[in-house]
């Protein structure tokens, strides 16, 4: 991986298996804006980056070489090799092979854990763009602004601090609707200590899924996406509407529980299972497979 600064931008050269559109555009975030194909606006770690991909290279703006050490190679994964975790995946079967040939591009990004909890607990039985909408609505009447970029101003993510002070109703003005109570608990539980999200990642993928469901409207899905995308339990598995299609549709050729489901990919992916998620999920959403 090679980088270089040039004034008020980061431009990454070398680096193979980043897709900046099939990362952002595979279910995972819910803070960015599609400017044009591969130029994105990306709303995380309090700041706002612009990104524009071409053949050759990545170029991250505005930053600097420190910030982008110390944020944005985490973020986005950088320093993992994903070519050796495709080539192991492309072995297990045609289906995966396929599936990472379609998106090479898919990396896993290391969110927030704060932001990535109540993101997904919005996300129930709701479309991606009125999720985007509703973190949107909460930001910016709880965050703070950070930047303004062509009219548009864009905030941070507010803290459990200061989305403690809102009421179920404050929340509810947001669009959230009858998670609202979730976010509440999320809230209430984080801050008095019940659930810590920061000890999370010393646990066990099994324990640490159980604390996260201690908190009102998090079931094992919402846990999984939480653990998968912000807490580096890479052997989650998320199974949402369009996972069970593609797993129905390749493995199971029959509608399942939910639970078999999660027993198969931990026995047929192992460590491996939230990557596959990844590639299956984009595969299966892109091309309608199940449907």
């Amino acid at each position: 991986m090679f980088y270089e600064q040039v004034e008020n931008k980061v431009i990454l050269k070398k680096i193979g298996s980043f897709d900046i559109e099939q990362t952002l555009e595979c279910g995972q975030c819910f803070r960015f804006y599609k400017i044009a194909k591969h130029n994105y606006i990306v709303i995380a770690k309090k700041r706002v980056l612009n990104i524009v991909q071409n053949e050759d290279e990545i170029i991250f703006y505005p930053t600097s070489i420190k910030e982008f050490e110390n944020l944005w190679i985490d973020y986005f994964d950088l320093k993992r090799d994903y070519d050796i975790i495709k080539q192991r995946l492309a072995k297990i079967d045609k289906y995966l092979f396929n599936a990472v040939k379609f998106a090479p591009g898919i990396r896993i990004l290391n969110q927030d854990p704060w932001e990535c909890l109540i993101s997904f607990i919005i996300s129930q039985n709701k479309q991606i763009p009125h999720i985007k909408k509703i973190v949107e609505n909460i930001s910016k009447r709880f965050g703070r602004p950070i930047s303004s970029i062509e009219n548009k101003e864009y905030y941070t993510f507010p803290t459990v601090e200061k989305l403690m002070l809102a009421t179920e109703e404050d929340i509810r003005e947001c669009k959230a609707g009858f998670r609202a109570p979730y976010i509440i608990d999320a809230c209430i539980k984080i801050k008095n200590g019940e659930v810590n999200l920061e000890n999370l990642k010393d646990l066990s993928y099994e324990k640490a899924k159980k604390e996260l469901m201690k908190i009102k409207g998090v079931g094992p899905k919402i846990a999984d996406c939480v653990l998968l995308f912000s807490i580096g339990k890479r052997e989650a598995f998320p199974v949402d509407v369009w996972v069970k299609r593609v797993m129905e549709y390749f493995y199971f050729n029959q509608n399942v529980q939910l639970k078999d489901i999660q027993n198969f990919a931990k026995k047929y992916f192992g460590e491996l299972a939230g990557y596959a998620q990844q590639y299956l999920f984009y595969y299966a959403r892109e091309l309608k497979l199940g449907k």
